[in-house]
């Protein structure tokens, strides 16, 4: 079994490689998914932004107003308010999912793909956590890979995403830069990684980097069920 952390800053391209992954074999789970999930109506996350953030951060329909909610939480400074909310929750879902792959495979391959891996660690301490689940979460993944892309190709990225038409491509723009602003840079993430895949916008480039690091995936995998070291 192999617990593998597949991050990268909002645009990297890091869907793409957990698809690619999934496709080669790994089992996978995103956490922006699994995040949406647990901030339905009914769930205890949900509860929780109510009642922190006010009625306001529901829409007409009884669901979360997500565009307001990232109003108040990146524009109004309450980002960490919501994450101290929102991460241990996503976590905690992320850690029992894998307990349930390797229960039906020892020989697994899980990745969870999360934009935010190292930042859950970063705001943890920064709220006085840091004996916590969550400033230590890091160290119960046994790889880290980040995929890097230069910061004006995933702004490109990103804004194409939400905003197809050219009607509101420069608030997606600038809602880019406001995000990625909150994020680790690149180079931080890739000195702490294990493995960097660069993704310049050459999807059949990105692609063969994936499929070259499927092997050494499989190879740790494996060492661990012979108890053998990853060192």
């Amino acid at each position: 079994m192999l617990r593998v952390g597949l991050t990268g800053s909002l645009g990297s391209g890091k869907s793409t490689v957990a698809a690619a992954l999934r496709t080669l074999g790994a089992e996978v789970i995103e956490a922006d998914e699994l995040g949406r999930t647990l901030m339905e109506p009914g769930q205890a996350v949900f509860s929780e932004i109510v009642r922190v953030f006010g009625p306001e951060a529901v829409g007409p329909g009884g669901r979360l107003n997500r565009a307001r909610l990232a109003q108040l939480a990146f524009k109004d400074g309450r980002l960490q308010e919501l994450n101290a909310i929102v991460h241990p929750a996503v976590i905690a879902a992320q850690w029992r999912w894998m307990e349930q792959v390797f229960a039906r495979n020892p020989a697994a391959v899980a990745v969870i793909e999360s934009a935010l891996i190292f930042e859950v660690e970063r705001d943890a301490c920064a709220r006085g956590e840091s004996e916590s689940e969550l400033a230590n979460w890091l160290r119960r993944l046994d790889r880290i890979i980040v995929v890097t892309a230069p910061d004006e190709l995933k702004i490109a990225r990103y804004a194409a995403r939400v905003s197809p038409t050219e009607a509101g491509r420069a608030a997606a723009e600038a809602d880019a830069r406001l995000r990625l602003a909150h994020q680790i840079p690149d180079a931080v993430k890739a000195a702490r990684a294990d493995y960097v895949l660069e993704n310049t916008g050459d999807k059949t480039a990105l692609h063969a980097q994936v499929e070259a690091l499927w092997p050494r995936l499989q190879a740790e995998s494996n060492k661990f069920l012979r108890n053998e070291s990853l060192e």
